[in-house]
């Protein structure tokens, strides 16, 4: 793990870019050998920056007449190529074009690569009527970047399967670029009125895991779920071979 930046990127918003982040700083940090940075250049959302347990930084990329500036995104670059351990920047669906832009016009890949970095881009597709959009969204990084690609399937929006009820692993999309994946993690769709309820209720606070089993505000059971969900992602991620 050391060594590598972790770019969450999708450009459909609300899609769980930021909750995805969080969980990835907190299996990260799990690791207390790693040392973990966490970057927010969200403008208008700074939903990653605002858990307070993982100390994330926020980098501003707009100026003052709310245009992106792309210079901007030259501060991230420099933490990301001075820093010593594991980087998560979760990028808002508002700078998504100017990043993937800034990326490609000034080799960042290449770069990061040549100077002992590994990047590797997390993309989410949803189930449900978020999946045209999504889909789109992981073909672009997929076609543009040149980096391993973790696909987070997210069934809180619904089945993963089209309109005519193909699964979207037999989608066109997916076939053109399996060949690109690092890994899969699978968001599964629970029971709304427990799992799904705890999980909101965590996200929505801005608490880590760790900070909800220590919190009297949980129940014995919201913190059993909880942990039972964490679980099941970190056992994805072990999988991954980083």
């Amino acid at each position: 793990m050391h060594n590598t930046i972790h770019l969450v990127l999708q450009g459909k918003g609300g899609i769980g870019k930021s909750f995805i982040s969080s969980l990835l700083a907190q299996y990260f940090t799990n690791n207390e050998s790693v040392k973990f940075l966490g970057f927010d250049t969200d403008q208008e959302n700074t939903t990653f920056a605002q858990y307070q347990g993982l100390g994330v930084e926020h980098i501003p990329v707009m100026d003052g007449s709310r245009q992106i500036n792309a210079k901007k995104f030259d501060i991230l670059i420099e933490k990301l190529l001075l820093s010593d351990g594991v980087s998560v920047v979760d990028n808002g669906a508002n700078t998504f074009s100017p990043l993937i832009s800034y990326i490609l016009e000034n080799d960042v890949i290449t770069l990061l690569n040549e100077n002992g970095k590994k990047v590797y881009i997390h993309t989410i597709v949803g189930g449900g009527d978020t999946m045209s959009d999504t889909a789109n969204g992981f073909h672009s990084l997929a076609t543009c970047l040149n980096a391993p690609i973790v696909l987070w399937l997210n069934e809180f929006f619904g089945d993963m399967k089209t309109a005519d009820g193909k699964p979207f692993c037999e989608t066109k999309v997916y076939q053109m670029h399996k060949s690109k994946l690092a890994g899969f993690v699978t968001l599964h769709r629970r029971n709304s009125s427990t799992f799904g309820d705890d999980i909101k209720r965590m996200a929505t606070r801005r608490l880590t895991i760790a900070e909800v089993m220590e919190n009297p505000e949980f129940t014995i059971m919201e913190k059993q779920r909880i942990g039972t969900f964490s679980r099941k992602v970190f056992s994805q991620l072990d999988m991954i071979d980083w």
